[in-house]
């Protein structure tokens, strides 16, 4: 999926961070509106009460009821409305800001999946969690702040203009005195989207490292790198702290500043009313009014300037999400994808000469581990080559097409959180028969036994409950699950005892019975099993035959299956 420009309305616009957060507001315009009309009705309502008030005070001192009934129930009204109106914007302000969190959510989990396995070269793991957890509360919120920091505007227009309308002094005050509050405001604004944005980046950083740390835990222990990398993350985790300190230090200023100017712009404005009520020249009504607008302008002033930060939050966090939906795969699909011929066809890889023909259970040795990997790579079209099936180059089919007939069946495969059922058969197209017999194929059984549930089983994170043989084995099982045309397996014993794997070795290439199946190992027991070996030097195809007829004629390959011994 390509992004591009407006003009769709379900592509996002991501020439710019600022054009993100106008797409996101764009996709729910009638709520938006709708949340931005409330918004003004709710601080009008409130900003029009001190009016009443003052008109109500009025004909308190001219003891005229009636003009204090009468203002007593526009109070009344004001009250009733400005409630209603209020609890209606709230409710459009919570879908708006779930709205556009949760679209971000949907777009970036669309973006990971696009970029595939070139995710981790492209994107640390730390990155795409701080935008799921972090960012996306940070561009509701801007989407969410529109309608009370419209209502805010409105309102202090409305104001200023009945002060002017009441005293052209006090009313200049007002008019003159917001936009340098706003502006003694806005220099604090920068410094903060400076400081949030430094932030941002040591809090990405810091949880990629733990979220690498996490992943290779066993093998730290291990190897004794523990107490480095703790120390490590440490001292990292310091430096994080170090730059929230110094958000939180323009946040306090930017807080207090909320606080001081709005209040000593009441002091001002009453003392200057009270001046002016003393010399005549405006009536007590019209001062306990100007006080009341003075003092309601200090909700609409923090509404602007929470405004203000939410939105520039908002920015940086939109910014990470552009650059990540910015972000191209490195397979595309073709203009016009070549169709291929049905049923399975011989799969060949140019570069190293290796050809897997249909129907036949063959295993790939190579003197290099990445050898193998390299080609499995190519010729399931992980990385761009001349790789071919059925004489059509992979390059010209559809992405979708190649996956649906050919999977590649790695050790970096993972196991998700769920049942086991559904992580054997995501798609639930196999039955209970299917399962078990992947299950006996890939000598697991004794696994789901052992779980109390059986398949109903929950499996945690990652597999974590499960040793590291274990989990190669259900994910073997899964893949014979899958039963695709054809099944590239990448040293799918490599973590299993002697045992175990020659029964998988035995079991193996019968559950394959007519599928293409090419297993990349050097171990003697897989290789004695198959229908053919494909020996691979220099990543070139050097010998092929049975395992048997490469031990005796082909030295090198008798030091790579026996590890170098004769």
């Amino acid at each position: 999926m390509r992004f591009s420009p407006a003009g769709n309305p379900g592509v996002p616009d991501t020439r710019s961070a600022t054009r993100y957060l106008v797409w996101l507001a764009g996709r729910h315009k009638v709520l938006l509106t709708v949340g931005i009309l409330l918004g003004i009705v709710w601080m009008v309502a409130q900003a029009l009460v001190p009016a009443a008030v003052g008109r109500a005070v009025d004909g308190l001192t001219r003891r005229d009821e009636d003009a204090l009934l009468t203002w007593g129930l526009a109070v009344l009204g004001l009250g009733v409305l400005q409630t209603v109106a209020g609890i209606l914007r709230h409710r459009c302000a919570v879908h708006n800001f779930l709205a556009g969190a949760y679209r971000t959510v949907q777009l970036t989990v669309g973006a990971v999946n696009r970029l595939g396995a070139a995710l981790p070269r492209r994107v640390s793991a730390g990155e795409v969690v701080s935008i799921g957890t972090a960012d996306i509360n940070h561009i509701g919120s801007a989407i969410d702040i529109t309608a009370r920091g419209a209502g805010a505007v409105v309102a202090i227009v409305t104001v200023g203009v009945i002060m002017l309308d009441a005293s052209v002094p006090l009313g200049l005050v007002v008019v003159l005195g917001v936009p340098l509050l706003m502006a003694v405001v806005g220099l604090l604004i920068r410094p903060l989207h400076r400081q949030q944005h430094a932030y941002r980046d040591s809090e990405g950083a810091l949880t990629a490292r733990a979220v690498d740390i996490v992943s290779g835990l066993r093998v730290l222990r291990g190897v004794g790198g523990e107490p480095m990398l703790s120390a490590r993350y440490r001292t990292r985790s310091q430096t994080l702290r170090a730059d929230g300190l110094r958000v939180a230090r323009v946040e306090s200023l930017l807080e207090a500043a909320q606080v001081l100017l709005p209040g000593a712009f009441l002091v001002l404005v009453t003392w200057l009313g009270a001046r002016f009520a003393l010399r005549g020249e405006i009536s007590a009504g019209q001062l306990v009014a100007f006080y009341g607008y003075t003092a309601f302008l200090v909700s609409p002033l923090r509404q602007l300037t929470e405004a203000v930060d939410k939105l520039t939050r908002g920015h940086v966090a939109a910014r990470r999400v552009v650059r990540l939906l910015r972000l191209a795969p490195e397979l595309v699909d073709p203009s016009r994808p070549a169709t291929l011929p049905d049923g399975p066809g011989e799969l060949v890889d140019v570069d190293s000469g290796v050809t897997v023909r249909p129907g036949r259970f063959i295993a790939l040795a190579a003197t290099a581990p990445e050898d193998a990997a390299a080609i499995a790579d190519r010729l399931g079209r992980y990385v761009d080559s001349d790789a071919t099936l059925h004489g059509v180059p992979l390059r010209d089919v559809a992405l979708a097409t190649v996956r649906q007939r050919i999977l590649v069946a790695d050790n970096d495969a993972h196991l998700f959180t769920g049942p086991l059922r559904t992580e054997l058969d995501p798609h639930d197209r196999a039955g209970d028969a299917a399962i078990a017999a992947a299950l006996v194929a890939a000598s697991a059984t004794d696994i789901v036994e052992a779980l109390p549930s059986g398949l109903d089983s929950t499996v945690a994170e990652r597999g974590r409950e499960f040793s590291g043989g274990q989990q190669q084995r259900l994910r073997l099982a899964r893949a014979l699950v899958a039963d695709p045309e054809t099944l590239l397996l990448v040293e799918p014993t490599s973590a299993v005892d002697a045992h175990t794997e020659a029964r998988i070795a035995e079991r193996l290439g019968a559950a394959r019975t007519g599928r293409t199946t090419l297993v990349c190992t050097t171990s003697p027991l897989v290789l004695h099993r198959a229908d053919q070996v494909i020996f691979v030097e220099d990543g070139k195809v050097v010998a092929e035959g049975s395992h048997t007829a490469l031990l005796d004629d082909e030295p090198r390959y008798r030091a790579t299956v026996n590890r170098g011994e004769d």
